[in-house]
């Protein structure tokens, strides 16, 4: 058609195709130009043409599963957010063991076990040893009954106990084979009451001291040296028990080895602890006044003496004396005094503690409640049960909320003595961790 004549009368459509468009100016002689074509609602109704994108219907589990007019697309995912960072928990340095000493230990170890193995016969060693694990355990509860909130090092705690047991027996011997080849044998009265007591509690004794000078951080005070003291002398104790109960099974069979488990893992498994706990009390109350190694030793050497007369005493009553008899009358009551020390030394750790902690809420970090519940044993009552009753059972946070909270008391107490350098760090790290820890108690 001519785009200078008349307008032409639009065609139908086909099946397929929309009319054409008429020109924009058909008046007009020049290049043609083009808009969009516009299409009536007719012409759209009456066209079979349906784009294939639209014409596949979808097919629904039910009708009530087709959607609404207007679906809203789903929120598109965020990048995941970075999780917490670790608690910092505080420095080790100071608060830990050579792996030298845990080396020497092990040379030792090795050679206690070949003298065993010559001397007592593998079998009776090792019904020895199976026996002696109990008095050990009776021993490791009660400690930790007593270290409970303010738990020591674990490698402290390693250490102490195999000192006892290792270090200490295998030098006891070695004193005892070089005085039998310098003297010859001795009385059984004297190795008894004079030898062993000063020989066995020297080198107990060396033990508590040594962690005193390798990690002086971890010892705050009589609590601490009463607990490295009865841990070296449990230990202590357990080697010796061995060769006790093998001897007695060699010697007498069955019913001597019962007698000898009887008295020495039943009715005096605390006898080498509560010796050597004097010991460390009495370093104890050295460091807790920040004195010198110098000063420290002196005051070990005090509380030795002690230990000394005690182990004189009770092997003495086993020698002399009906040992029944001076039990009941003399080793219960010292027992239960010993008893008694550690409740009176326990609250008084609780009345530092709730001091220094005090000294946090008055600076806004703890609530005076919560000094109270973090400081003293009823209070500590108080908050389990009221974290057991929080969703979760969150008794396991409330725990490490108070061995923080105790432990923060205890470094304050070390940067008021002026004995950490390190004070300062740990400080921090215990103030964020109880922080979070509250957070976590209280979260829903």
């Amino acid at each position: 058609m001519s785009f200078g004549g008349p307008p032409q009368q639009p065609q139908q459509p086909s099946p397929y195709t929309p009319p054409p468009a008429q020109p924009a100016n058909p008046s007009q002689h020049s290049a043609p130009q083009y808009s969009a074509p516009q299409y009536s609602a007719p012409q759209y109704a009456q066209s079979p043409y349906t784009p294939p994108q639209f014409s596949a219907q979808p097919a629904y589990a039910s009708a009530l599963a087709q959607p609404t007019p207007y679906t809203p697309p789903a929120p598109v995912a965020p990048a995941p957010a970075p999780s917490l960072p670790a608690l910092p928990v505080p420095t080790k340095k100071g608060r830990t063991v050579s792996l030298w000493l845990f080396a020497f230990l092990g040379f030792l170890l090795l050679a206690l076990i070949g003298y065993f193995g010559w001397a007592l016969g593998p079998m009776a060693s090792v019904i020895g040893l199976v026996l002696a694990l109990i008095p050990l355990t009776i021993v490791f509860l009660g400690v930790r009954i007593i270290d409970r909130w303010d738990p020591e090092p674990k490698r402290l705690v390693i250490f102490a106990i195999a000192w006892g047991a290792v270090a200490a027996i295998g030098l006891t011997l070695l004193v005892d084979i070089g005085l039998t080849l310098l003297v010859g044998l001795r009385d059984d009265t004297f190795s008894a009451v004079v030898q062993a007591p000063i020989v066995e509690e020297f080198w107990k004794g060396l033990g508590v001291f040594l962690i005193f000078l390798v990690a002086r951080r971890a010892f705050d005070g009589p609590v601490d040296g009463v607990v490295y003291g009865a841990l070296v002398g449990a230990g202590f104790a357990f080697t010796e028990n061995i060769q006790y109960f093998a001897i007695s099974l060699i010697e007498g069979g069955g019913s001597q080895l019962t007698i000898t488990f009887v008295v020495r893992a039943l009715l005096s498994p605390f006898a080498h602890a509560m010796f050597t706990a004097l010991t460390g009390f009495a370093i104890g109350l050295a460091a807790r006044r920040h004195s010198s190694a110098g000063v420290a030793l002196g005051a070990g050497l005090l509380g030795m003496l002690g230990a000394i007369l005690l182990h004189a005493l009770w092997n003495g009553s086993a020698t002399f004396a009906d040992f029944f008899g001076l039990y009941f009358t003399l080793q219960v009551p010292l027992f239960l005094g010993f008893i008694f020390g550690i409740i009176a030394l326990r609250r008084e750790e609780a009345r530092l503690t709730k001091s220094r902690l005090g000294e946090y809420a008055a600076a806004g970090w703890f609530t005076p409640e919560e000094v109270t519940m973090l400081a003293t044993p009823a209070g500590r009552k108080v908050g389990l049960t009221w974290a057991a009753q929080l969703r979760g059972d969150r008794r396991p946070l409330m725990r490490e909320f108070i061995k923080d909270a105790t432990a923060l008391a205890a470094v304050r107490q070390r940067a008021i003595t002026g004995r950490d350098p390190l004070a300062a760090e740990d400080e921090r790290a215990l103030l964020i961790r109880t922080r979070a820890t509250r957070a976590a108690l209280l979260a829903y």
